[in-house]
């Protein structure tokens, strides 16, 4: 049970698998130990695609400088082309650190490695739940998830689901919002 300070915040933490770290307290989420639910891996190479157009094209931004006659500006470009790198590199471990729980009163999302970020999304304030899929994810038969609710920040996307799953979540959620709507 998600305590009524804290539904519909974020938490930032250092808790590993789920499992709370310490005393629960009125400013603090209450992630209870359960089952999370991972995206699919086949999300990784959709992300990395997507990291490595949007790296090149960066990359060759920053090349600029030494195209036009700055001796040093190589160093730019390699900068920036060495950040994507180690960015694809942490992309398959990053990609794994994402996930969800279907609790009681909400939806818990999580994701990040080093900066983790908890959010808790109660059913009876979600307004909308919208499936998208871009070129790239529908060629790997993936769906991504937004959950709308009236506050601006609390906007949540769950990317790399299969459709199939992404298509049963979105109907779930719809069936338990209009039953747990709290005074919209």
């Amino acid at each position: 049970m998600t305590n009524p300070e804290t539904t519909g915040t974020e938490a930032h933490g250092t808790a590993a698998s789920g499992a709370e770290a310490g005393p629960a307290s009125p400013s603090r989420l209450d992630i209870a130990a359960g089952e999370w639910q991972r995206v699919s891996l086949k999300y990784i190479p959709v992300d990395m695609i997507g990291t490595l157009i949007f790296g090149a094209i960066a990359t060759a931004i920053a090349f600029v400088p030494f195209w036009v006659g700055w001796a040093e500006g190589w160093l730019l470009g390699l900068g920036v082309a060495a950040i994507f790198v180690i960015t694809l590199a942490l992309t398959p471990r990053r990609v794994r650190a994402i996930g969800y729980q279907l609790r009681d009163d909400d939806l818990l999302f999580r994701r990040g490695i080093m900066f983790q970020r908890f959010v808790a999304v109660p059913y009876g304030r979600m307004q909308l739940v919208d499936i998208s899929r871009g070129p790239v994810a529908r060629a790997f038969g993936l769906a991504e998830l937004k959950f709308v609710t009236a506050a601006a920040s609390s906007g949540v996307l769950i990317p790399g689901l299969p459709l199939a799953e992404a298509e049963q979540l979105r109907d779930h959620l719809v069936a338990v919002a209009e039953t747990r709507r709290a005074g919209l």
